[in-house]
């Protein structure tokens, strides 16, 4: 045992977020602890780093936090570097500087020795060339460049200044200082954030051989599953173990409600019966011995809880299309997608009740696809063509960010006029809006109750084609398995972006693969896309350096070959449109934080720590996309006055 916290709290003013904390961590093991948005998941990981103080819970044992041999815990808890100026590697390198120092040990001694020899140097440049190797030196240089290029670094990034990365970059330049130094109590809060499906499939594999014990806070439930061993699942508070992966977790939980709902009725069956019996006699002086002893073991009697107590309650919409579309919904011929340049040329047929998901890696072309369908961004080429009586609901991620003084009662009559005030109560109840949550104005509501609003509002229009994107961001993953029954129950057609593998394995049963080269419509399920994928993998490994090398020189050779049309002044003119559209983004960023630093000053907002947390996730969100658009900004405009002198 490395850890342990037995019935533990924590609190921060008058709120209890934490009430009775049980939880613990053997060497080797591989945790998740998982619950819904706000239910303490990273506290707790603050807690076991001592980031924040544990007080007595609510349990019956003795509050105790227990550390054998004083384990070395890592967290990501804040980006911050030494020196701005230095460049990536330099600050890779620090984790390995005793190593390092070893190294330099070394070199100076073989130098002296050779000069001239003497037992004493002798004996300790063995004692240090042992000490290297135990240590890791013949290895480390080797794991460092193996994890900075499976990050997505290049070569030319290594030599760049830490100033010169985007917020999300710098995030995993600090993550992987993290992964490097080898803690033994290892803690992720949403590792797989800013990370490509490839760059998530090699973290796997790397934590499930990692040496030491890993505990994570994840929404990426196929990651879950593919690493941990053991589920801490956060409700009301406490805290419930469950053996095995996540898959185990959800069936262990189902037939845990199952047996709980049995034992209820159980209990209230019995209640009842007592109940009766005692009434029908109480009068009878023949049967007071009776009477008094069915009070006593009704009093004796433990209350056996319904299981809606527990926290399983989803939002819910049983909605079904107004009519139906065509067989062919969506046409899509030699489609060119992009802005100043075309991201992806796409050529696929969607047919009715299709369930397409479209993935890939970041930067692709996958969003600007669905709104280049929806008209919001032009096509640079090609042609697509909608069936007939095809009615659309389209979900946009910025829908996240919708901001309102309306209350979401007001916002939600808006939207449909002809509820009154019964059904749009009804409504927005089944979408968790119940209550005072009604009330509540919708500037101030968190990322994924806007979405489950915005997503209110796109199926009460009853369309027969929903096309999403990233529907699920934002949302835990209660809200993922709910939307995931809902979108299988569809009649109509689905065509979505996700990262989330396990959402798409769920829903998909024909993919559109971006890969930053081609576009390839599969018809196949995402498992067994990635079936064929490790199949082909096997049958094709990677060629040789020669053949490389080889292949590298024949394309040199057929560039040459090939006429380039591009003059000077196109590249201008170019650059000097990307500017514009630059500039209008940076300025919509710029809007954003300034909203968002207005919520932050408001008094029910920086009073309530939740929403403090999502605000601040908000803003690092656009601030990553400000720090990318003014460094190609500036990166552009260097090259514009270069050009010119």
């Amino acid at each position: 045992m490395l850890y342990k916290i037995t019935n533990g709290s924590v609190s921060y003013g008058a709120d209890t977020v934490l009430e009775r904390i049980d939880f613990q961590i053997k060497d080797r093991e591989k945790i998740a602890i998982v619950g819904r948005n706000g239910c303490g998941k990273t506290t707790l990981l603050k807690a076991i780093t001592g980031e924040v103080i544990m007080e007595e819970g609510t349990g019956d044992q003795t509050f105790s936090v227990i550390k054998a041999d004083n384990p070395q815990i890592g967290y990501l808890k804040q980006i911050a570097f030494d020196n701005e100026e230095e460049s990536l590697i330099e600050e890779i390198k620090k984790v390995f500087r005793p190593l390092i120092e070893t190294e330099e040990k070394i070199a100076r001694l073989t130098e002296e020795l050779e000069k001239q020899p003497d037992d004493k140097k002798i004996k300790t440049y063995s004692t240090l060339c042992e000490r290297y190797e135990i240590e890791g030196g013949y290895t480390y240089k080797k794991e460092y460049s193996t994890m900075i290029k499976k990050f997505g670094f290049t070569e030319d990034d290594k030599k760049k200044p830490l100033n010169s990365f985007s917020g999300g970059e710098r995030t995993k330049i600090a993550f992987i200082k993290l992964l490097l130094s080898k803690p033994d109590i290892l803690l992720l809060d949403e590792p797989t954030n800013h990370l490509d499906v490839e760059n998530i499939e090699w973290l796997e594999d790397y934590l499930k051989n990692y040496k030491s014990a890993v505990v994570i806070v994840s929404h990426d439930r196929m990651f879950l599953n593919k690493i941990v061993g053991k589920i801490y699942e956060i409700e009301y508070g406490e805290t419930n173990c469950y053996h095995g992966n996540y898959s185990d977790f959800e069936r262990q939980k189902r037939e845990n409600h199952i047996r709980q709902q049995k034992d209820h009725d159980l209990w209230r069956a019995e209640v009842e019966r007592l109940t009766k019996l005692i009434e029908r006699f109480r009068y009878k002086a023949t049967k007071a011995r009776m009477v008094q002893s069915k009070i006593k073991q009704l009093e004796r009697m433990k209350t056996v809880d319904a299981p809606d107590r527990y926290d399983l309650k989803p939002f819910k919409a049983y909605f079904t299309p107004s009519s139906e579309s065509s067989n062919i919904v969506l046409s899509v011929s030699g489609l060119k997608v992009g802005f100043d340049r075309p991201l992806a040329d796409i050529t696929l047929e969607v047919l009715k009740n299709d369930k397409l998901a479209v993935i890939g890696p970041n930067g692709t072309g996958k969003s600007t696809f669905l709104k280049t369908l929806m008209g919001i961004i032009p096509a640079l080429g090609g042609e697509f063509r909608f069936g007939a009586n095809v009615k659309i609901g389209y979900f946009d991620q910025q829908m996240a960010h919708y901001v309102s003084q309306k209350t979401v009662l007001e916002d939600f009559q808006d939207a449909f006029p002809s509820y009154d005030l019964t059904a749009a109560r009804s409504a927005l109840g089944s979408f968790l809006f119940s209550g005072e949550d009604v009330f509540k104005i919708v500037s101030e509501l968190s990322g994924g109750e806007r979405v489950r609003l915005a997503l209110l509002k796109i199926f009460g229009k009853r369309p027969n084609v929903l096309i999403l994107d990233e529907p699920t961001n934002h949302m835990d993953i209660v809200g993922k398995e709910t939307l995931e029954n809902m979108l299988s129950e569809f009649t109509g057609t689905v065509i979505f972006v996700s990262h989330d593998r396990y959402f798409v394995n769920k829903i998909a049963r024909s993919l559109l693969v971006f890969d930053g080269k081609k576009t390839e419509f599969i018809r196949s399920t995402y498992e067994e896309f990635e079936e064929n994928r490790k199949s082909d993998n096997l049958n094709n490994p990677t060629p040789s350096k020669t053949s490389e090398k080889n292949t590298e020189l024949s394309k040199k050779d057929i560039k040459r070959d090939k006429k380039t049309f591009s003059t000077p002044l196109k590249d201008r003119s170019k650059k000097e449109k990307r500017l514009i559209k630059l500039n209008e983004l940076i300025n919509d960023c710029e809007k954003k934080l300034a909203l968002f630093n207005e919520q932050m000053n408001l008094p029910e907002v920086y009073s309530d720590y939740v929403k403090i947390n999502e605000i601040q996730k908000n803003i690092s969100s656009v601030q990553n996309n400000l720090d990318g658009y003014y460094s190609e900004w500036l990166e552009i405009s260097t090259e514009l006055e270069n050009s010119s002198e």
